[in-house]
């Protein structure tokens, strides 16, 4: 029996991580688990508003997983993105590109815990969003959908 997406994504972020068993145990747990960026992907952060503001001018088949934190007066949404990402969201308004190695607190893919939830969820294949997509997303006025041109 085929795995399903939302399962091959738990699967994939665990394989990302250091112990996958003992952030099974977070997670079971109801707990966030560290993930460190670096390898398999980057993470950039952003306002949780202007973040789904901008998942909605994305095409949904350009869409990479976009974690979401609700934290008091600091909603805040982190954007995996390619590892290879070099300079292309430098200087994009309401956004900061983690460096590698940085650790993220993540739910597992298939729950919530502590406030955090997958908005899109990693679904295994590595797709992420292009950081042009997003980067024009993010410039983008309101209702405005992103071109073509940004996936390349």
């Amino acid at each position: 029996m085929a795995l399903s997406l939302r399962q091959q994504g738990q699967d994939w972020l665990l394989s990302c991580t250091a112990n996958p068993s003992q952030t099974q145990q977070r997670w079971a747990q109801d707990e966030l688990a560290l993930v460190t960026s670096g390898p398999r992907w980057r993470v950039a952060e952003a306002p949780l508003l202007v973040s789904v503001h901008a998942m909605q001018r994305i095409p949904s088949d350009g869409l990479g997983p976009v974690l979401a934190g609700i934290e008091g007066e600091h909603d805040r949404a982190w954007w995996l993105l390619p590892p290879d990402l070099d300079d292309e969201l430098d200087e994009v308004p309401h956004l900061t590109v983690r460096p590698a190695g940085w650790r993220l607190a993540c739910p597992p893919v298939l729950g919530a815990a502590n406030g955090r939830v997958w908005l899109e969820r990693p679904d295994g294949t590595g797709r992420f969003t292009a950081p042009t997509a997003l980067r024009e997303a993010l410039h983008s006025d309101r209702g405005a959908q992103v071109s073509w041109e940004a996936f390349g």
